[in-house]
């Protein structure tokens, strides 16, 4: 198993919304989910989760599911089964990755483009999830498609920055740094062999093409939503990494840098 635990890339200025939308799913997850109890998260699945069934109008062909579908589209869950998680490693896991990767594409772009940015990028993985299956009736919850977007505009805007991976080997523990386009590059392999081996299963489980959805649709994204003046500041932007980014980075103004 690897996991990233922080990369070698500076942030430039203050992730207002990076904060906000780790905040947002926090408090969702305690105000609306009821820290994972039931019949708190199950109720919050049920309202707050995108459900193809219902969003397609083929609640009577998906047969009976883990909900309860009126046959009425509830086109907003759309926008907030992107804040809605199923359990708290689903909930950490997600927000380590947009805080480890977050901060670096709001530099590029700023607070109020990257709003716009992250929530195009949920709504693409929520249209890739609902067009693999449009008949199903279970609910999908989670920010990993939104974030996949994020990992997508990452890979394009910073593809030499090094990532710190933690690996477990059963017993074997070690770290170890590879460029992000190596690191996401990997991880966006897995989603797209688990989509494939996941086709025609049911039940539940984890939203690959969600992943893949926000993933390129974040790569895509990037082109419209980057600012050029902000992202002409940054040391490592396209192929300009250094061999050693920790001991070549200097602060490009007198406030300094804050590795993320």
């Amino acid at each position: 198993m690897m996991f990233p635990i922080r990369d070698e890339n500076p942030q430039l200025q203050i992730p207002y919304v990076t904060y906000a939308l780790i905040a947002l799913n926090v408090i969702a997850w305690l105000a609306l989910q009821g820290i994972g109890v039931e019949p708190a998260l199950s109720a919050s699945v049920c309202q707050f989760g995108l459900i193809p069934a219902d969003l397609t109008g083929s609640s009577v062909s998906a047969g009976p599911g883990f909900c309860n579908i009126d046959g009425i589209p509830d086109w907003h869950t759309a926008v907030t089964s992107i804040f809605m998680h199923g359990s708290w490693m689903h909930l950490l896991g997600n927000m380590w990755f947009l805080w480890i990767f977050g901060n670096n594409v709001e530099d590029a772009m700023g607070p109020v483009r990257f709003v716009f940015f992250y929530l195009l990028c949920g709504l693409a993985a929520s249209a890739a999830q609902v067009l693999a299956d449009l008949h199903s009736p279970i609910p999908m919850v989670g920010a990993s498609g939104a974030i996949g977007g994020v990992m997508g505009a990452y890979i394009v805007l910073y593809p030499k920055v090094h990532v710190h991976m933690l690996l477990f080997l059963v017993v074997f523990i070690r770290t170890f740094a590879i460029p992000a386009i190596a690191m996401l590059g990997y991880w966006i392999v897995v989603q797209i062999f688990g989509a494939v081996s996941s086709m025609g299963a049911s039940g539940g489980g984890v939203a690959f093409w969600a992943h893949i959805g926000g993933f390129i649709a974040g790569m895509v994204l990037i082109f419209v939503f980057k600012n050029e003046r902000l992202l002409a500041r940054h040391p490592y932007r396209g192929w300009n990494q250094k061999e050693h980014p920790d001991d070549a980075w200097k602060p490009v103004s007198n406030k300094g840098g804050v590795w993320s």
